[in-house]
């Protein structure tokens, strides 16, 4: 807990006003971003006695005076103001972080980590143990700063936290009891450097575990297995001979908990997150007829293969959260039938050959974004019809002209929303905007 101490807040956004929120009583802090920020935001900042200060440098504001650099997760860890920051041995955390050095000593802490997964796996826990009538507070990168949640917390609770590896990376002190790895894929390389850096930090889930602490690890997935040989976890597997799925149902420990047909979404990513988070309940409650009705209702997450509409016999998708090319290939995998993709967004070198072993359900292409230049070269090389669009709109633009009824239309970009969006959210809100006003 800090007292007295004068900290920086390096981004705004929803972790760095939490973050102030949290400071501002005992602490003299100071927030900076490079974006004008909405009149209700400085009210609140200047209620709070925070100083905010629009920069396109922060470096500027930075010296030897201060004491903590507080970064938002998406800040790069090459950027100016946090070299500078540890030039002059000035301490550089996240929100998330921070916020663990408030929380209660005896609460217990459930992080849910992944390339591909981590929201539904810790959407679906977070409910199962509500629906059981236990303390759970859902936090994270889902979209609660921890810091926003301190608040609910105490020493009863059990935190249901989704951690991105962007707030991994600056994790120091940080520690779950239970830890799940949903699975590791190559992606946000461009914040990493490369795939070894990215693996190597989402093994910080498993920071400072004994064998008294959990991991849960997807037993067909090679690196995940592989970075985690040597923690000091007691280890579960999920995808193995005991924990599995097949055309029948969801197995735990060899025993049939769910058929299919119970389970309102499907595909095979979404029963292996079923199978992760359905391993950690048990050691907390367990109610088959709850955790049946629960999941004869559960539609999945908003913008992750959500069921936007059926308009003139045509199914819309909006897969907006899929923004790297694994994503991608598991919504494929999910749907039969003929898919017109709505593919790209910010260059982040991603790979679209990944797609391949699904690519043959996709009729045609509509390229979008920074990078639609890279989707032309790979629709041609892939021999499937394309359509430079730019935007969103026009691609659904064209897509009204070209569907026919029994199609499908997805938007499952395997790219990031940044060029032209400031979250994968609001790419998606739009998609449902357009399928509203242009097939009605």
């Amino acid at each position: 807990m800090l007292e007295g101490k004068k900290v920086l807040v390096l981004g705004m956004a929803k972790s760095g006003l939490a973050a102030s929120r949290l400071l501002n009583a005992q602490n003299q802090v100071i927030v900076t971003d490079q974006k004008e920020q909405p009149l209700e935001i400085l009210k609140e900042l200047e209620d709070l006695n925070v100083s905010f200060k629009q920069s396109k440098d922060a470096r500027e504001l930075l010296d030897a005076s201060f004491d903590l650099l507080v970064k938002s997760p998406g800040i790069v860890p090459s950027h100016p103001c946090v070299q500078k920051a540890r030039e002059l041995n000035i301490p550089v955390v996240n929100e998330m972080e921070l916020a663990y050095h408030y929380l209660p000593k005896d609460v217990t802490i459930i992080g849910i980590t992944g390339s591909n997964g981590k929201t539904t796996t810790t959407t679906i826990l977070y409910d199962l143990l509500r629906i059981h009538n236990l303390p759970a507070i859902l936090g994270g990168n889902i979209g609660y700063p921890l810091c926003e949640v301190l608040k609910d917390v105490n020493k009863n609770s059990i935190l249901v936290l989704e951690i991105s590896d962007h707030q991994l990376y600056d994790f120091k002190d940080f520690k779950t009891n239970y830890s799940i790895l949903t699975n590791l894929y190559p992606t946000h390389l461009d914040f990493h450097g490369n795939y070894e850096n990215y693996i190597n930090v989402k093994k910080k889930i498993f920071n400072h575990h004994t064998s008294l602490d959990k991991a849960y690890l997807n037993y067909q997935n090679f690196d995940s297995l592989k970075i985690t040989e040597d923690i000091k976890s007691t280890k579960y597997y999920f995808n193995n001979k005991d924990n599995y799925y097949n055309d029948e149902g969801i197995f735990i420990n060899n025993e049939l908990v769910l058929k299919l047909d119970e389970i309102k979404i499907k595909g095979k990513h979404n029963y292996e997150n079923v199978l992760a988070a359905l391993l950690v309940l048990k050691e907390f409650a367990w109610d088959l007829d709850k955790i049946k009705n629960y999941f004869r209702n559960f539609n999945g997450v908003e913008h992750r293969l959500e069921i936007v509409d059926s308009k003139r016999n045509i199914a819309f998708f909006n897969d907006s959260k899929a923004t790297n090319p694994t994503s991608t290939l598991m919504a494929l995998r999910t749907l039969n039938g003929k898919v017109n993709l709505i593919l790209g967004g910010k260059e982040r070198s991603q790979d679209f050959n990944e797609l391949n072993e699904e690519i043959k359900k996709v009729i045609k292409i509509y390229a979008i974004g920074e990078v639609e230049d890279r989707v032309e070269d790979y629709a041609r090389k892939m021999n499937i019809p394309w359509e430079k669009c730019g935007t969103l709109e026009r691609a659904m633009q064209k897509i009204k002209e070209d569907v026919r009824d029994g199609e499908i239309v997805l938007l499952s970009p395997a790219s990031a929303s940044w060029d032209q969006y400031d979250k994968f959210e609001t790419r998606g809100n739009e998609f449902k905007k357009l399928v509203e006003k242009l097939f009605d």
